[in-house]
């Protein structure tokens, strides 16, 4: 599943979903301090700044393949 969707609209629908939070805390009436303010930062902030260059990455080879590369014929050799 996770490989059918695109990485901008994920990062958009965590934005959005931190976005309700956030509204969600300020009509709850909580005291909104420093503090708060940094976990809600770091909470939106965090997670797509990792996903954003890891997302893509070339998958390690299988072992399938690790095994036909050291068994097949390499070229030049008798």
């Amino acid at each position: 599943m996770l490989e059918e969707i695109c990485r901008n609209p994920l990062v958009g629908f965590w934005c959005a979903a931190v976005a309700v939070i956030i509204a969600s805390v300020v009509a709850m009436g909580v005291n909104v301090a420093v503090s708060t303010t940094a976990v809600l930062l770091t909470l939106s902030l965090v997670p797509p700044a990792i996903m954003w260059p890891v997302w893509h990455r070339d998958s390690p080879p299988s072992v399938a393949e690790i095994l036909y590369s050291a068994n097949s014929p390499k070229e030049g050799r008798s």
